[in-house]
């Protein structure tokens, strides 16, 4: 598929979604690393807003691109780890202007907005579907340690139900590149700075369980972020954390973005699909991991959100009666 559309594109822009987590940067940036590399007379350029500190050391120096030159129209407009256009931030412009355009994700809520789509809501990550993409005998070392850290962040280092088999021969394929996977992880997914882990621990010691301990629940207003001095990059990973909570089945973070807006994050175990709850309130994501933003208290968003979850605990409690 991807070699059919990228054939006679001369000029390819690759765009992830707004706040790039791992899976985005990694499918992003590994595809193109692979296209540099295999595909040298087309000009290939990434559009991605602010990139993590994680992921840095991972990423070539000067490639990633903030903004939009003026005038500039693309053959081919590759959009990945992405559910809908809007999604796209700043570089939607570049989508729209586009002479032809491409979507590969694996988001359950995607309705393959793209001229040419290829959507897999049960893959692990989109760096697994690039890496299904490509020729494997042409993947370097270097886009096989991008495409890694993808499928690692996406599936909590491969704890999540999201990881199947395929994920697991995916990253043994990768492996055989010469990826450090003890090293790429370390410093990836598990290393945190000293204002992250006090942001975690403040986000834990204020959190709330409800509904019978099956939910749990914290909020860190913009004040405080800015008292520790951290961004919304640095608050990866609570949501997470929150999750593992023994008795849980929903976790949720929240994180004021303006004045009483909230990005909600939410993750689950098995009896709840938070991608319906997201979608409901406008967003969208996958069964076990979704978002949105909504206004109002953090209390109004738990109101909001507490009447959707409860209505999928009863129907879980019905069918197993």
């Amino acid at each position: 598929m991807l070699k059919k559309i990228i054939k006679d594109a001369a000029s390819i822009a690759i765009g992830g979604h707004i706040r790039p987590d791992g899976d985005c940067v990694g499918s992003c940036l590994g595809l193109y690393q692979y296209l540099t590399e295999n595909e040298t007379e087309k000009q290939v350029d990434v559009y991605l807003e602010e990139i993590p500190d994680a992921y840095a050391a991972y990423v070539p120096d000067g490639v990633v691109r903030h903004q939009i030159p003026e005038g500039k129209v693309y053959d081919l407009f590759i959009c990945l780890d992405c559910g809908d256009e809007e999604r796209l931030g700043f570089s939607k412009a570049l989508y729209e202007q586009a002479i032809h355009t491409c979507c590969i994700d694996h988001h359950v809520s995607n309705e393959e907005f793209a001229e040419y789509n290829h959507i897999v809501p049960d893959a692990s990550s989109t760096s697994e579907l690039v890496y299904d993409l490509l020729e494997y005998e042409k993947i370097s070392k270097k886009t096989a340690e991008l495409l890694y850290l993808g499928i690692v962040h996406d599936t909590g280092v491969f704890q999540y139900s999201c990881a199947g088999p395929s994920t697991f021969r995916a990253a043994a394929k990768l492996l055989e590149k010469g990826v450090d996977a003890p090293k790429l992880i370390q410093d990836t997914y598990y290393e945190k700075s000293y204002a992250q882990n006090q942001i975690l621990g403040r986000a834990l010691l204020e959190s709330i369980v409800f509904m019978d301990g099956k939910c749990i629940a914290s909020y860190i207003t913009k004040k405080t972020m800015d008292f520790y001095g951290v961004k919304p990059k640095d608050l990866d990973g609570i949501v997470s954390q929150m999750r593992v909570t023994k008795g849980v089945e929903v976790a949720i973070f929240m994180y004021e973005t303006d004045a009483s807006v909230y990005k909600v994050s939410l993750r689950s175990k098995e009896k709840v699909d938070v991608s319906r709850i997201a979608a409901y309130f406008g967003g969208g994501g996958h069964a076990k991991a979704a978002g949105f933003s909504m206004a109002g208290t953090p209390h109004d968003v738990l109101n909001n959100l507490a009447g959707q979850m409860e209505a999928q605990l009863l129907e879980e409690e019905a069918e197993e009666a």
